[in-house]
């Protein structure tokens, strides 16, 4: 499931005390920088504007391979240097590519943020893509893509999910790409996407923790000023038409148990003054599967018992369109038909009869606090900021979205729940669980080394 990120970011809100500065290079590289003293740590961020919606058909899952390929040097660095230098420094690093961004990052003492800003520059314009690196890479990359969608069932239906879902919209696409386009990928699909996206004026560098900000914005010009500006990629505007009526699919797949997930088509935060409905879906989402009592656990898992585990969640903030998602496990002697027919008649409570104030006080303290002490950490700061700048939003808009989400009322959460929770909108995908293969071993989790 994805998580309703609005949430997660607001959480952080009261950590927001701690100064922010600003500035941007002369070749449009944005630089913020979050003071925070509190450990002598600093982690540096950087945030290139360019995700898996972003390619184009044939060339899916070519943002994630690029990030794999950004680990296999320079002219300066040689390939695996990059890693042994930070971890030699007392460094931990990493980096993740989404739908909407790719990001690089390094935590480490606040003595080395030079090293790692030396090293990440280089890497962000010197980059050297052999075919060596390249075959050997595309091998590992599709060897993730069998273990972590292709034997995974539940990974496998919610990406066909939603190459259902989404028609038009490159959402269509898995971040990791079809196992054709893979097969199919050379390493100067590659450098094209490098050259394309990896310029200094489609990125956002964010550096929290222990440092003074004109010291770094001083390093940042000596390590990122001189790197040049690229001619911006002309981007076209992709949306997803209106549903004309519900979509079922069923994907077979080895499995112990079935499961199935109800998305329905809902609107992203775009004016975050004047929108209400992502607000209001927001706090929906915590009524429905916030805590032990929230409705749907309480209600089919505990009193009715009609499911193993059930759940809620709706993503606000992405550079595309979002769906609101429920999804569950029947438990035993129940039906796929008998779990859904039980989490519409809670939909169908909310639409007919509201939520009550006690509700609306829970969600408003969970998003407050619950999280706080959990996310408190300078890592999560800059990740706050990095996402919403690299969505197209600002992280001076995240004390707006707080005052925003805590005025919602009763009124509107029954009423988005009665405009967005249609047939209309909705697809549905089910889990019809086959034998699994007792000779087949499990495969681990250690394979995504960059």
């Amino acid at each position: 499931m994805r998580i309703y990120s609005l949430l997660l970011c607001l959480l952080l809100a009261p950590l927001a005390q701690a100064e922010v500065f600003e500035k941007t290079l002369s070749n449009g590289l944005k630089v913020i920088v979050k003071e925070d003293h509190r450990a002598p740590t600093v982690v540096q961020q950087i945030w290139y504007r360019a995700g898996s919606m972003d390619e184009k058909t044939g060339t899916t899952g070519v943002a994630h391979l690029l990030e794999h390929m950004m680990f296999k040097g320079t002219k300066s660095v040689p390939a695996g240097e990059f890693s042994r230098r930070i971890a030699a420094a007392g460094g931990r690093e990493n980096a993740f590519t989404s739908y909407d961004y790719t990001a690089y990052f390094q935590q480490l003492h606040k003595s080395q943020l030079p090293l790692a800003m030396q090293l990440e520059a280089d890497r962000s314009h010197n980059l050297v893509i052999s075919k060596q690196e390249f075959a050997k890479e595309i091998q590992v990359v599709m060897e993730e893509r069998r273990w972590r969608t292709d034997d995974d069932a539940h990974s496998l239906m919610e990406e066909r999910l939603m190459a259902t879902a989404y028609q038009e919209h490159p959402y269509h696409n898995p971040v990791i790409g079809w196992m054709n386009d893979l097969q199919n990928m050379t390493a100067a699909d590659a450098q094209d996407w490098y050259k394309s996206w990896y310029a200094p004026n489609n990125a956002t560098l964010v550096i929290a923790g222990d440092v003074d900000a004109k010291q770094v914005f001083a390093l940042a010009q000596k390590y990122y000023g001189k790197i040049p500006a690229a001619n911006p990629v002309l981007r076209k505007s992709s949306g997803e038409s209106p549903q004309l009526g519900i979509k079922r699919i069923v994907v077979k797949a080895p499995a112990e148990l079935p499961y199935f997930i109800m998305a329905y088509q809902a609107p992203t935060l775009r004016d975050v003054e004047n929108d209400w409905q992502p607000y209001a879906l927001s706090v929906l989402a915590g009524v429905l599967n916030g805590n032990e009592s929230a409705r749907l656990n309480k209600a089919l898992v505990r009193e009715q018992q009609i499911a193993i585990s059930v759940g809620a969640g709706y993503d606000s903030t992405s550079r595309g369109p979002s769906m609101f998602m429920l999804d569950g496990t029947p438990a035993t002697g129940k039906t796929v038909a008998e779990l859904e027919a039980a989490i519409r008649a809670q939909l169908q409570a909310v639409v007919k009869e509201g939520v009550s104030e006690e509700e609306l006080k829970r969600v408003r303290a969970q998003v407050t606090a619950a999280e706080v002490y959990k996310l408190d950490s300078v890592f999560y700061q800059a990740m706050q900021i990095g996402q919403m700048e690299s969505i197209g939003m600002s992280y001076h808009d995240l004390p707006k979205m707080l005052k925003k989400l805590q005025a919602v009322t009763a009124q509107q959460v029954q009423d988005v729940a009665r405009e967005i929770l249609q047939d209309d909108h909705l697809t549905v995908a089910v889990l019809d669980p086959q034998p699994l293969d007792k000779n087949k071993q499990a495969k681990g989790g250690a394979a995504h080394a960059h």
